[in-house]
């Protein structure tokens, strides 16, 4: 009788264990961080952590253009930053920051003559929207798509420049 009881509660051990993690992940109630995820973040944003560096082999950018050889993203609480290094169009180099939430709503951005706000939105799990503001008014937008593995990010991007012509680049970046 007791082996039989011990294997009753090894069977009801085992069936709810498997019906617990059988559940869909996304309707159980563990939070981000939880999960593995950064607090306060989906876990898709996960898919943009890190460096990228230029690849400009496979770049193209329109002359006028500013060159952004390094931007890496990293965890700021529940906030993202991104630290943009590059270069002006003159060549200057250039160093900017901007940390905030992937909402879709302006955090301002510093060290960038031609923007004081940013704001990105997350579209899927390795695509976000992005747009640069100078004094209220859209600067520079485009969308940012991780490759599924991982490796690689594509920015397009389109802006005005001093003249008032639209230009568009496309630059793909490689993860350090």
């Amino acid at each position: 009788m007791k082996n039989k009881t011990a294997v009753a509660i090894a069977v009801f051990c085992l069936a709810t264990a498997v019906i617990t993690f059988a559940q869909d992940p996304s309707k159980t109630s563990r939070s981000t961080a939880q999960k593995g995820g950064m607090p306060g973040m989906s876990m898709s944003s996960d898919a943009f952590m890190g460096t990228w560096k230029l690849n400009e082999g496979k770049s193209h950018l329109a002359s006028g253009a500013a060159k952004n050889s390094t931007v890496a993203y990293e965890a700021a609480g529940d906030q993202i930053k991104v630290t943009i290094d590059g270069t002006d169009p003159s060549g200057n180099p250039t160093h900017s920051e901007w940390t905030g939430k992937m909402d879709g709503k302006d955090y301002p951005v510093t060290g960038d003559s031609a923007s004081d706000a940013r704001s990105m939105k997350q579209v899927n799990a390795h695509t976000a929207s992005f747009a640069a503001k100078k004094a209220g008014k859209t600067t520079v937008s485009g969308t940012i798509v991780v490759a599924a593995d991982g490796k690689t990010r594509t920015v397009n991007s389109t802006q005005t420049d001093p003249s008032g012509k639209k230009i568009s680049s496309t630059t793909v970046y490689d993860k350090q």
